[in-house]
């Protein structure tokens, strides 16, 4: 696999196109990170570790409206194996005017784009997700 990042937002888009309730995804520290922060911005219900040392999976609990729809409407991979993206904290924009956010890698760890532009700290532009 060559991109861990792009096979965990695709095995949740695709199990939100079926409505399944969870999807379990392999483990890594930045997987668990950018998940901790889609629980914290709401677009899913809720994330658990599972498993032994070298088989551990992220159990994540996905999350839909009334309606029907999934809370995550789309995402975008901005910076990507072969094309690293960073960004000033100046030139963070905001995502689908502030209904999105975007994850930015910074040396104080993974932020959401509010948080790096608060810090002023700019950094690697992630993903973004709406």
């Amino acid at each position: 696999m060559t991109d861990p990042i792009s096979d965990l937002l695709n095995r949740i888009k695709n199990a939100q196109a079926v409505f399944h309730p969870v999807v379990d995804v392999p483990c890594s520290n930045l997987k668990a990170r950018i998940v901790e922060i889609l629980k914290n911005e709401g677009f899913i219900s809720d994330f658990r570790k599972r498993g032994k040392k070298e088989m551990k999976t992220l159990r994540i609990g996905l999350k839909y409206n009334e309606d029907k729809t999934p809370a995550i409407l789309g995402f975008k991979r901005i910076s990507k194996p072969g094309q690293r993206i960073y960004k000033k904290s100046k030139e963070i924009r905001r995502v689908k005017n502030g209904y999105g956010l975007a994850v930015v890698s910074t040396n104080q760890g993974l932020l959401t784009d509010k948080e790096a532009r608060r810090k002023k700290l700019g950094g690697e532009i992630m993903l973004e997700i709406w």
